[in-house]
Formats: structure tokens, C-alpha cells, sequence
């Protein structure tokens, strides 16, 4: 009986959480393989070199965090201010995640500061994201100001929650999101 191959989406993942913690080049081969606890013989039969890692890491987060978002939300039906707030809590729920929470997010948002080919897919990503919340924000909201006022606000909040570390006047973090997730549906 021959040795269980660690599975691509263990290097992958792998390698996300390395991305995250140290940026691009913290994406060593012999690291990721000693984080998973095999040899990097097994990362070859998966990836030609350590740049198609990088491009297939990119290609998950994308498939990840737009396409797959949407089918999961659309798959679930019910009108736009429904799946509104089901995609609100997916996003919630999925806040540190290797693939879609929002520290990979922001791993990525920073290496495309450094690289333009990263800085496209972000900006493909990130308009994808938006063509979905207009979407569903303009099936209610007839005013296109507000839509997009709506849109960067949502978008913004995922990503600069993150980093805001203000007290919320006596309310928690949890109540002031909640109160902002009745106002962008209402």
C-alpha cells in the first residue's frame, strides 16, 4: 500500500496561511512542507515551482471569495434583502478562515500593493464583489448615490473592521455591526 498524498488544497491552503503571516516570501516550499508535516517531494507532484503555488493560491482565494460566494448565496434563493443578509453572515462566519477570512484578504490586499499582476486580480475580485451588491442593493434601493454609497460601505467594513480598534460609545462590536447590517437592508 503506497503513502496518502497530502492533498493540493493542504499545500494551498498552506501556503495562504504563510502568505498571511509573512507575506509572499514567507511562501518557502520546505516551510510549507514542514508545516504539514511531509516532505516537499509531494509539493512537486502538485505544483511545477514555487510560482504556481502563488498563481494557484491566488486562483483559490478568487474562486473562493467571489464565484463561490455567490453561487452559495444565489443557491439559497429568496429576494435581496434576504440574501443580503445571508451573505453578510456568510462573510461574518468565515472572518478567519485560510481562504476566505478577511486576514487573507488583507495578505493579498498588501502583495498587490507590490505587485501589478496581484493589484489586477484584486481589482477583478473587488469588482465582482461590487457588480453583486449593486445587484442586489439596486433591486431595493432605487437611487444609484445610495447604492453605491451602500456598496463601499459594506466593502469597507470588510476589510477596515479589522483594523479599527475603537471603543463603540458603551455598545459592543457585535451590536454596532448588527445595527449597521439593519441599515444597509433597510
Amino acid at each position: 500500500m503506497g503513502a496518502i498524498r497530502t492533498p493540493r488544497e493542504k499545500w494551498l491552503e498552506a501556503g495562504l496561511r504563510a502568505l498571511v503571516a509573512g507575506g509572499p516570501e514567507a511562501v518557502r516550499i520546505e516551510a510549507l512542507a514542514q508545516s504539514l508535516g511531509v516532505t516537499k517531494g509531494g509539493f512537486y507532484g502538485y505544483f511545477r515551482n514555487r510560482d504556481a503555488l502563488l498563481a494557484e493560491m491566488l486562483d483559490l482565494w478568487e474562486r473562493e471569495v467571489a464565484e463561490s460566494v455567490i453561487e452559495e448565496i444565489e443557491r439559497g434563493g429568496g429576494d435581496a434583502r434576504e440574501r443580503l443578509d445571508r451573505l453578510f453572515g456568510l462573510v461574518a462566519a468565515a472572518s478567519e478562515g485560510p481562504v476566505r477570512g478577511v486576514t487573507a484578504d488583507i495578505a493579498i490586499r498588501d502583495w498587490a500593493r507590490r505587485d501589478p499582476a496581484v493589484a489586477e486580480r484584486l481589482r477583478r475580485v473587488d469588482n465582482r464583489r461590487a457588480d453583486y451588491l449593486r445587484s442586489l442593493f439596486s433591486s431595493f434601493c432605487p437611487d444609484e448615490d445610495e447604492v453605491e454609497i451602500r456598496c463601499l460601505i459594506a466593502m469597507s467594513v470588510r476589510v477596515g473592521n479589522h483594523f479599527n480598534a475603537a471603543d463603540h460609545g458603551g455598545r459592543s462590536r457585535a451590536e454596532v455591526m448588527e445595527l449597521l447590517r439593519q441599515r444597509l437592508l433597510a
